[in-house]
């Protein structure tokens, strides 16, 4: 019998001692789930495999790895992409400088791999910050060119720099990675003088891709953020849709994500409009309309009953009405609720309905208007906030050194030892060792193999295409396939990234096909340095966190728990506490989703507590089911009841944290059976079940 199946039959004896569930519902308990099923509705363990593999199977964490996503292809950014590295090389053909032409390219292609917004001011953010770090990369290589150790000495520093500037966020990640990679190519490149060139030329190719990332931007201003909101409503949808059924969880974990990715694009845009912006007032009220109804649908799933078609029907409606402009009044068709779950979705949808179909927000009105995460604080306060995550933070400075001591590395070994176009070597430890955009050493194997995958297309271009005009076809080409690949994966991504750059390096250098040996050599000896120095050596690879991390989430639920019941509470702080929740739940599951790429022992532990990261969704989910009913009608639960579910859930944290055997049996929360926390503590009761070690349960997850 498989962990999971073990642990399934634990939780199943528990239900027994809970008369609230439905007969059905501990039938299908007692019953241990056949393999490949889901073991009960909304227990879903995505991307666990509860069967044993074969022995000649390839590991879970590299199939993982390669397996391509199912995203879509961003035609617009390939269009882009293949304009935005042909055109410098074509116009440096024109003018005979194809040296130029090939360092605007270069500058073009850090452009193309940061274009993945859809949101235009995030585009702006997204392309022009990392630029101008690049810069500053390019010319402190620039300046360090040739000077043996001094060069090693500033490339660590830079990478240091680098490492902990990444942990900030996003843009600053990608900054770090432009800051610490055109130093690299600085300082292993013969680039043109004076020092200040290659910086010119590298931010024009840079410039080139934001002007065609912008140019829709007005006559389309608007656009992507109304899109955002919409696809906020079909997921919301697509969850009423699944309401009662075994696909809810999935749902929900869409609409969670697609409410992250809504807020984050309005938010960036209210933080650099500074003024009241009407049309940002009407998208905010828009999303925050939303929020009802997953409340609302979180309920009606606890029901088990389908909602009715025009429920859906309605929302989808309002998701066209958002993209495309209201075409009228309109009223929904609803049954007349009889229950306080069917009020809500009733309550819900008509509201929904109002904000999207009827009159615009007023602008003046703060109740409709104000994001469920918070205003923006001040600029200058970010800013320092960001620097004390910086300075103080020891994640920031783990990453650092690391970064620091493989590229401090890789350098010193190209000092040493006689490499051909050596700078290939610390330029593969940049891109691998980004612990921010997935498992180092998964990455690390991504990278080696997309490698190969990506000389055999430069062999063969660089043997059968000749150098000179053809140039410009090829690039336009091989140029559309970075955002197409990227979409796919890491490894997709360095097949389709390896041909490009060394086509542009042959421009500099006129190497020819004798390119492509040594930068597989080169290429591998940087993924070992990676896997040695940047990860065998730390311990946080062998023990990671991911326990600790998860054990903050259920304190978090607990808070969240205490607070949704308090009725002396703000309306709006309940709403922000229960988006900061799911948010990070969301970065959780991420978190565990990431090591599960991971080999032994981080992946297997990762794996063995993936069903609590279920079932801490599932508190969620039951907190927010229970808070709606009280508000359209049921009894409101006892002060006394609410605190023993908080002390539950804090005690739930402390077995995560403690790593130890707790001693006999734990306390289950009590309670009245007909009250409206009763499915809380059921699901409470399940995730101590999952959390607690016991020697009469095989199988329970190992310490975190």
């Amino acid at each position: 019998m498989t962990t999971c199946h073990v642990r399934w039959a634990a939780i199943a004896g528990r239900t027994e001692r809970f008369p609230g569930l439905r007969r059905t519902e501990r039938r299908a308990a007692r019953r241990p789930p056949a393999a490949g099923t889901e073991p009960h509705q909304g227990w879903q363990v995505t991307g666990v495999a509860v069967e044993e593999r074969g022995r000649l199977a390839p590991p879970a964490w590299l199939v993982s790895a390669l397996r391509p996503q199912r995203t879509p292809v961003n035609w617009a950014a390939v269009a882009r992409a293949s304009v935005a590295l042909s055109a410098p090389l074509a116009v440096g053909f024109a003018v005979d400088r194809p040296v130029f032409g090939a360092l605007v390219s270069i500058g073009a292609l850090a452009g193309v791999i940061g274009d993945t917004a859809d949101a235009y001011r995030m585009r702006l953010l997204n392309i022009a910050v990392p630029q101008v770090f690049g810069a500053v990369g390019v010319t402190l290589g620039t300046v360090a060119y040739g000077r043996g150790w001094l060069t090693v000495a500033v490339l660590t520093l830079v990478a240091l720099a680098s490492g902990m500037i990444s942990s900030i966020g996003a843009v600053a990640s990608a900054s770090g990675l432009l800051l610490l990679l055109n130093a690299v190519i600085g300082s292993g490149l013969p680039l043109p003088r004076p020092w200040w060139a290659p910086a010119l030329l590298l931010g024009l190719g840079g410039l080139f891709v934001l002007v065609l990332a912008l140019l829709g931007w007005p006559l389309r201003g608007g656009a992507p953020e109304r899109s955002a909101v919409a696809r906020a409503y079909r997921a919301v949808a697509e969850l009423l849709e699944a309401a009662g059924g075994s696909g809810f969880g999935e749902r929900r974990q869409a609409v969670t994500q697609s409410l992250n990715d809504s807020y984050d694009v309005i938010l960036a845009r209210r933080a650099i409009d500074h003024v009241r912006n009407p049309t940002l007032v009407t998208l905010l009220a828009q999303l925050n309309a939303l929020i009802p109804v997953v409340e609302a649908a979180l309920a009606a799933h606890q029901r088990g009953r389908p909602l009715p078609a025009d429920a859906v029907t309605q929302v989808r409606r309002l998701a066209d009405a958002v993209e495309r402009g209201p075409t009228g009044p309109y009223r929904p068709d609803l049954a007349p609720p009889g229950t306080p779950t069917e009020r809500a979705v009733d309550q819900a949808l008509r509201h929904a309905s109002d904000v999207v179909l009827g009159n615009d927000p007023d602008p003046r009105d703060p109740r409709g208007t104000d994001d469920r995460l918070g205003r923006p604080a001040a600029l200058g306060v970010r800013v320092r906030r960001a620097a004390r995550e910086v300075l103080f933070c020891e994640a920031s400075w783990r990453y650092g050194l690391r970064l620091a001591l493989c590229i401090g590395l890789a350098q010193t070994l190209v000092s040493v030892v006689e490499l051909e176009r050596s700078y290939w070597v610390p330029l593969t430890v940049t891109f691998v060792l980004k612990p921010d955009f997935g498992s180092v050493f998964s990455r690390a194997v991504a990278r080696g193999l997309g490698t190969v995958a990506g000389l055999v297309v430069a062999a063969a271009v660089l043997a059968e295409v000749p150098r000179g005009w053809w140039d410009v076809p090829v690039l336009f080409v091989l140029g559309g396939l970075i955002p197409a690949f990227s979409a796919k994966g890491y490894a997709f991504q360095t097949a389709a990234i390896t041909p490009v750059i060394l086509l542009l390096s042959d421009l500099l250098s006129r190497q020819g096909i004798g390119l492509v040996g040594a930068r597989l050599v080169d290429s591998l000896i940087g993924c070992a340095i990676v896997l040695v120095a940047g990860y065998l050596l730390w311990p946080e690879s062998w023990h990671s966190r991911i326990g600790d991390r998860l054990a903050d989430s259920v304190d978090h639920a607990a808070r969240h728990v205490s607070l949704a019941f308090r009725t002396d509470a703000d309306q709006a702080e309940k709403a922000r506490s229960r988006r900061r929740l799911y948010r990070d739940l969301s970065a959780v599951r991420s978190e565990f989703q990431r090591a599960l790429t991971e080999p032994p022992p981080t992946g297997a532990r990762a794996k063995a507590w993936w069903p609590l990261v279920v079932a801490v969704e599932r508190i969620a989910d039951a907190t927010t089911a229970a808070r709606v009913r009280v508000d359209h009608g049921a009894a409101p639960p006892a002060r006394g009841e609410v605190d023993d579910v908080v002390r539950q859930l804090h005690e739930l944290a402390g077995d995560i944290r403690s790593r130890a055997e707790p001693s006999g049996v734990r306390a289950e929360p009590e309670g009245d059976e007909v009250s409206v926390l009763e499915p809380l503590r059921q699901e409470v009761a399940a995730a101590r079940m999952i959390a607690s070690p016991s020697t009469n349960t095989p199988g329970t997850p190992p310490a975190p």
